[in-house]
């Protein structure tokens, strides 16, 4: 084995080296299993393909492979398996931690074309889709049965329910209705020798090891999924969210876990500091109260009995943590308005900035107030403006940092004021993800997140499923030579710094 590549133990100590693959020979391998429109190889063709929504990071692949077949997915993996080449799964690339980016030598699997709704079933409360079905397509499917899918990312009306399983997604409702995880059944993929797996069961439980888990948010590195079963869930009679403002964004933190502190669990639980609706008024003029420090949106949702108890000791707990005004949706359309400009906090941002920066960390509840005061201490000390929309409910930030790419160095400092978020979610006892991955632009935080053991572990995992590293590399699990260079250049130390309950190396 070459001293690039894993060791036996799947330690990965050292990045891969894969600039020896041969492109001719790839694609001539892969014309007999696909058909010519299957297989792209030109520049202009190759364009589309070379970035996620993490634009800032853009390279093209050698080859995208587009097929429309489990079989033709084997196929393509067991070639690249033999010729060693990278290979990166692609859904809509929507994702935002440059988890879809091409590998130079290597190919992007597309499953565009896998968009098939292939089973409802409004009895069992549950649906087969493949893996390129537009999140919301679900949901669409569903609504004459009165089901809908509950994960609802931002992005729903584009992310594609295999993305939301390689990266776990959330929404504005995974407080009460869960991630992604909790709302699957069962998953079939196939690994890079072109196995097919199937992952959970229909069964409350499943024999052997619980994989599902452990294959969900797994950011495309142990297998490529091609099939999903996910849950159904029937649509409540009513819905209200309730608007809070208030002067302090310390006291709408305190809101927040006192709202969880009460058993109350709502069906979402968001919060915007005031640049945020300022962007998103002008936008969608949702109603946003422009002179509040901050906002939160709670939704209760169930019978109509439900609702009004739920409505009633949240409006009473808003009122003691010092809300300045509280709002209740009136009707399904002021509802829909409220949330419509929480929706849209990113198109916003992109409308008073050239580019923004968004990030994606999570921290206990209790620390929001003091996390926005010191995201507002970066803001001074990075000289860029920063607005803030968390998914309050479970402590998940979503900083957007404003910058203009043009100007030379900006970029840069951006992803610094992101690094310092994220190390500073750490020191709060929380995490430097909560749904949009780690791909790439995350990976040097999982040194700080996690010490040696842990890191040595997840290569351990991979290898089990991947031993020649070839699905997504160079994404979400940093190697130990990583670490020690930005424990170098974070610590001046060739010990990466780890969270202070963690055993370090």
């Amino acid at each position: 084995m070459s001293g690039n590549a894993p060791d036996a133990s799947g330690l990965g100590h050292a990045e891969r080296d894969f600039s020896k693959v041969d492109k001719r020979r790839l694609i001539a391998a892969l014309a007999r299993v696909l058909p010519p429109a299957s297989l792209l190889h030109d520049p202009e063709d190759l364009r589309p393909y070379e970035c996620d929504g993490m634009a800032a990071l853009r390279q093209l692949p050698l080859v995208v492979a587009l097929p429309e077949t489990e079989a033709e997915v084997a196929d393509i993996l067991r070639i690249c398996a033999e010729q060693a080449v990278p290979v990166v799964a692609r859904g809509a690339g929507t994702g935002l931690s440059g988890g879809a980016q091409p590998h130079r030598f290597g190919l992007v699997l597309s499953l565009a074309r896998f968009k098939k709704i292939l089973q409802i079933d409004a009895h069992a409360r549950r649906a087969v889709v493949q893996p390129g079905v537009r999140n919301l397509a679900i949901s669409e499917a569903a609504a004459p049965y009165g089901l809908y899918y509950a994960p609802d990312p931002s992005s729903q009306i584009a992310c594609t329910i295999g993305g939301n399983v390689a990266e776990n997604s959330g929404g504005v409702h995974c407080l009460k209705y869960g991630l992604t995880l909790h709302n699957l059944l069962k998953v079939r993929g196939v690994t890079m020798a072109g196995d097919v797996l199937e992952f959970g069961s229909l069964a409350l439980d499943a024999p052997g090891y619980d994989l599902l888990p452990l294959v969900t948010g797994s950011e495309g590195m142990l297998a490529v999924v091609t099939e999903v079963t996910v849950k159904l869930t029937p649509r409540p009679q009513l819905a209200r969210c309730v608007l809070a403002a208030f002067d302090d964004v310390v006291k709408a933190g305190d809101a927040v876990a006192a709202i969880i502190a009460a058993g109350i669990i709502p069906a979402g639980l968001e919060m915007m500091d005031q640049p945020a609706t300022a962007a998103v008024e002008e936008f969608v003029h949702a109603g946003y109260p422009l002179d509040a420090q901050a906002i939160l949106l709670c939704e209760a949702d169930g019978t109509p009995e439900e609702v009004a108890e739920e409505i009633a000791r949240v409006r009473a707990l808003l009122e003691a943590s010092g809300a300045t005004e509280v709002r209740v949706s009136s009707d399904e359309a002021e509802r829909m308005r409220f949330w419509a400009g929480r929706k849209a906090a990113f198109p916003a941002a992109g409308r008073i900035s050239p580019d923004y920066y968004c990030m994606d960390g999570t921290i206990p509840r209790k620390r929001l107030g003091e996390m926005l005061q010191a995201i507002q201490a970066m803001e001074r000390k990075y000289a860029m403006r920063c607005i803030n929309v968390f998914h309050a409910g479970d402590g998940n930030l979503h900083p957007l940092i404003l910058f203009d790419a043009n100007r030379p160095g900006d970029q840069h400092t951006a992803e610094a004021f992101g690094a310092e978020i994220l190390e500073l979610s750490v020191a709060l006892g929380g995490t430097i993800t909560g749904e949009h991955g780690v791909g790439i632009e995350k990976i040097n935080q999982m040194c700080s997140q996690f010490a040696t053991p842990e890191i040595l572990a997840f290569h351990r995992v991979k290898a089990a499923f991947d031993p020649a590293g070839l699905l997504n590399p160079g994404k979400a699990i940093p190697t130990l030579n990583r670490c020690a260079e930005y424990g170098r250049e974070r610590m001046g130390s060739t010990r990466p710094p780890a969270h202070p309950d963690l055993p370090r190396f």
